[in-house]
């Protein structure tokens, strides 16, 4: 694409130098450009990218897109002036190569909760309908079989189109992503029209970032008014959850809600859960269809019925909907069991989930104690994100309590703070109720405090991290998996080390 062509798609109100270029690629980061390539100058919270121009010209930079207008001491071969350099460098991106997602049957998936899985159900109705998908989220990023290790919820908007240009060629229909409101704020997700639009639920979380509630559910209510640059075909809306009901009333496209209530589209009235999974019969505009699934829990429920929405406004038919479900064995992380071997074995149960808000991990409780009954114990091990919403702190602390048998609080990625400052503010609300709680900083000695007390057919839950396998610290970052320290002490616990 020309220059010239590239400045009356992202809308610049200046541009100067050698507009009959060729751009072939656009970046925001002045290390990986190559010759060809436009680099987007954005001034961050820490660094401002106007000094990293000379290295990205000596890159191959042919042109700098910035919301400066052009310096004459700035050694650049074309400069395109605009008002907003995120918002360009996505409309940059999607123009570069090809408006890719207009090629795609595109959903995105927004809300506190259940992003993730949502996201896992919906490629697995995709792969049964299509047998191949493309899936951009928190753990991974995949196209076709082909898998990477994902750095964000959201790509950068650069990177997210490379990546839809890829799925295309790789003969991919269709492709399923997690949006975060941060992405949304920063115009990841601009220039991005989307078959359909997915709202799980909005809870507290983020409040560090947004400050309120109210502008957090604005950043979310953004992917569903058209507000990134085009309204989604479909909105799916939870109809249970509060700022859902807002929602209905913005949301732009044909809108279809589930939930448990009766007037939501897609619903059910009862579920069977139990330690092996789901089952349920599923009420739609389509028809009945009864649904398994090897997810555990109520909250998963929700997911699969959002999934089940989603995949009847993508055009697929209750049969292959079901069977993507049922396909649709687990995520990582998300209620995922730790398991020994066939000649190893403990008589209680060990639950990672990546619950770190106060409504995900009442969740996770809530499902726990269902399972386990009234005759056994729920113990718990949780801490809280240093440098994050400190609000959450007691409330989640006092979600623990009310919930678990046990209580270990320790850490969880506390970053720049003080782990024990942390504790401190999570122990407000442990406070509340008489049930026990121990403070245990080190995660690891949490976690096999936690093993070593389980008895007979009680659950341990250790959440907070789910999939990732790391621990953030003041002046390091360290491997840790809960998954992984959770196996140990159980193999020590059983006399193997």
């Amino acid at each position: 694409m020309k220059l010239a062509d590239l400045a009356k798609q992202i809308k610049a109100i200046n541009a100067h130098g050698n507009l009959a270029a060729e751009a072939l690629d656009v970046t925001h980061d002045s290390r990986v450009g190559t010759p060809g390539t436009v680099f987007v100058a954005i001034r961050g919270d820490k660094f401002d990218a106007h000094q990293f121009i000379p290295q990205a010209v000596a890159q191959g930079a042919i042109a700098v897109i910035s919301e400066q207008s052009l310096a004459a001491a700035t050694p650049a071969p074309a400069w395109l002036q605009v008002t907003n350099a995120r918002a360009a460098l996505a409309q940059a991106a999607a123009a570069i190569y090809g408006h890719p997602a207009t090629k795609l049957k595109v959903t995105g998936i927004t809300g506190t909760n259940g992003k993730t899985t949502t996201a896992h159900l919906v490629d697995a109705i995709i792969r049964a309908a299509e047998n191949t998908s493309a899936m951009f989220g928190t753990i991974k990023h995949r196209i076709g079989n082909n898998t990477a290790t994902a750095r964000h919820t959201t790509p950068e908007a650069a990177d997210l189109q490379r990546m839809l240009a890829q799925a295309l060629a790789a003969g991919c229909q269709s492709a399923v992503m997690e949006i975060s409101s941060h992405a949304i704020a920063l115009h990841r997700a601009d220039s991005l029209p989307l078959a359909a639009a997915v709202f799980t639920n909005l809870t507290r979380d983020h409040l560090d970032y947004h400050k309120t509630m109210d502008s957090y559910f604005a950043a979310k209510e953004k992917l569903f008014t058209g507000a990134l640059g085009g309204a989604p075909q479909a909105s799916i809306i939870n109809f249970d959850d509060e700022y859902g009901q807002r929602l209905i009333k913005t949301a732009q496209g044909k809108i279809s809600t589930y939930g448990f209530h009766e007037k939501a589209d897609v619903r059910t009235t009862d579920f069977q859960l139990s330690a092996s999974g789901l089952a349920f019969n599923a009420i739609t505009p389509a028809g009945e269809v009864e649904i398994t699934s090897a997810l555990v829990g109520r909250f998963h429920v929700y997911n699969i019925l959002a999934a089940l929405a989603t995949g009847l406004a993508l055009g697929f038919g209750l049969t292959v909907c079901a069977a993507g479900i049922a396909n649709c064995q687990t995520v990582a992380g998300r209620f995922e069991q730790v398991r020994l071997d066939d000649a190893h074995q403990v008589n209680f149960a060990v639950i990672v989930d990546y619950a770190h808000t106060d409504d995900a991990l009442k969740n996770v409780l809530q499902t726990a104690r269902e399972v386990v009954g009234s005759e056994h114990r729920v113990i718990t091990v949780f801490g809280c994100g240093g440098d994050r919403d400190r609000t959450k702190r007691p409330i989640m602390g006092e979600v623990a309590a009310s919930l678990s048998d046990v209580v270990i609080v320790t850490s969880d990625n506390p970053r720049s703070e003080d782990p024990l400052a942390i504790i401190a503010e999570i122990e407000v609300g442990l406070k509340k109720s008489s049930r026990p709680y121990a403070k245990v900083a080190d995660r690891r000695a949490a976690i096999f405090q936690a093993i070593n007390e389980a008895q007979e057919g009680d659950l341990v839950i250790i959440a907070g991290k789910g999939h990732e396998d790391y621990q953030i610290l003041k002046d390091r970052t360290i491997h840790f998996d809960d998954r992984e320290t959770a196996r140990e002490a159980m193999m020590k616990r059983v006399g193997f080390s």
